[in-house]
């Protein structure tokens, strides 16, 4: 950790930089499992919403 001190004593720490990197475009098949863990997700969500319709 950086650490510098000023002209009051008063002390300033930095935290360390990570290294960047840029980010990769999803393949074809991550897309195709984004898409069906949305599905998947939405499936969720309708069927809690129902539900609670349902019971109230």
């Amino acid at each position: 950790m950086y650490t510098t001190t000023d002209e009051r004593g008063i002390l300033n720490n930095f935290a360390s930089e990570p290294k960047l990197y840029y980010a990769e475009y999803p393949s074809t098949e991550q897309q195709n499992q984004y898409k069906l863990l949305g599905a998947v997700a939405m499936l969720l969500i309708s069927t809690v919403v129902a539900i609670a319709f349902t019971v109230s």
